[in-house]
C-alpha cells in the first residue's frame, strides 16, 4: 500500500499575511477613508434643498466647468506631448539629453506657489513671453488659458514618467518586423506601438488629471481668480472655509470627490479593457 504524500504548504519569505493586511487596511482607513467620510458627514449638516442650492449656484457651477474642463484638456495635451518627449528621450541620443530628463521632474520638486509666480511673471502682459503675445491678442495670465498652462506644466511629468519605462522595455524588433512586412511608419505606430502604449498613456492621463483637478497653489497666481471667468473650485472651497462656512465648503468638496471618482473609475475601466485587448492581440 502506497502512502500519499500530502503537499506541504508553501513557505513564504515574509510571513504574516493577516498582520500585513490589517496594517494596510488600518493605514488606508486613517489616511484616506476617514477624511473622505468626514467630508460627506459634514456636508449633511445642510438640508437637501440647501445642499443643492450651494452646489448648483451659478458661481460654483462656473468653477466646476473651469476646473474639470481645464484638467481634462491639460491631461489630454500632456498625453500627446508627454509621449513625444518620452519617445525622444528613449529612442534618440542628443546633446543635453540628461539635462532635459532632469528638468522633467522639476514640477515635482518645485513648490506650487513658486511655479505659479514664475508662470505669471512669464505670461503677464509685461512678462518675457506675454509682451510678445499681447500684441497678437493672446492673453494668458488672468484668463482660463493661464489656468490651462499651469495645469499642463504640473501634469507633464506624470505622463512622461509613466510612458518612459514602457518605451524602454518595448522591443524595437516588433517595429522592424512590421517594416519588413511592408508597413508604413504610420501603420507601424498605429498598429504596433500605440496598442502597447495605450495602458500606460491612460495611466498617465489619469494621474495628470487627478493632480490637475485639485491643483491650487500654481493656479491662483496666474488665474486672477475672477468669478465666472477664471475662478477654480478649490478656491471656492478655500473662500468658504475662510468665511467659516464649513458645511458649504464640504458640500462643494463632496461634489468634486464624486465627479473625480466617477471620471477616474471610467479611465481605469478603459485602462483595464485596453490591457485585456493587448493581451488577446498578442
Amino acid at each position: 500500500m502506497s502512502l500519499a504524500v500530502l503537499p506541504s504548504r508553501r513557505r513564504r519569505v515574509l510571513p504574516g499575511f493577516g498582520l500585513s493586511l490589517g496594517f494596510t487596511l488600518t493605514y488606508l482607513s486613517l489616511i484616506v477613508l476617514v477624511p473622505l467620510v468626514a467630508v460627506f458627514t459634514k456636508s449633511t449638516a445642510l438640508g437637501a434643498a440647501e445642499f443643492w442650492q450651494v452646489v448648483t449656484s451659478p458661481r460654483v457651477v462656473a468653477s466646476y466647468r473651469l476646473s474639470f474642463g481645464a484638467a481634462l484638456l491639460a491631461a489630454a495635451i500632456n498625453v500627446v506631448f508627454g509621449l513625444t518627449l518620452a519617445w525622444a528621450l528613449v529612442r534618440y541620443d542628443f546633446a543635453g539629453k540628461r539635462i532635459i530628463d532632469a528638468l522633467i521632474d522639476l514640477p515635482f520638486a518645485l513648490p506650487t506657489a513658486v511655479a505659479g509666480i514664475a508662470l505669471t511673471a512669464i505670461y503677464a502682459e509685461n512678462g518675457w513671453l506675454g509682451q510678445y503675445l499681447a500684441p497678437l491678442g493672446i492673453k494668458v495670465a488672468y484668463t482660463p488659458l493661464g489656468v490651462l498652462v499651469a495645469l499642463v506644466f504640473i501634469g507633464l511629468p506624470f505622463v512622461v514618467r509613466t510612458v518612459q519605462p514602457v518605451l524602454e522595455d518595448l522591443d524595437i524588433e516588433f517595429e522592424e518586423a512590421a517594416a519588413s512586412l511592408g508597413a508604413t511608419r504610420w501603420q507601424t505606430v498605429r498598429r504596433v506601438v500605440l496598442p502597447m502604449l495605450v495602458p500606460a498613456l491612460l495611466t498617465g492621463f489619469a494621474l495628470a488629471f487627478a493632480r490637475a483637478v485639485g491643483e491650487y497653489g500654481s493656479v491662483i497666481f496666474i488665474a486672477g481668480n475672477l468669478p465666472f471667468v477664471s475662478e477654480i473650485t478649490p478656491l471656492i472651497i478655500i473662500t468658504k472655509l475662510e468665511q467659516y462656512d464649513y458645511a458649504g465648503a464640504t458640500a462643494v468638496a463632496a461634489v468634486m470627490l464624486v465627479v473625480s471618482f466617477v471620471l477616474l473609475f471610467v479611465i481605469n475601466a478603459l485602462q483595464a479593457w485596453s490591457a485585456r485587448s493587448s493581451e488577446r492581440a498578442r
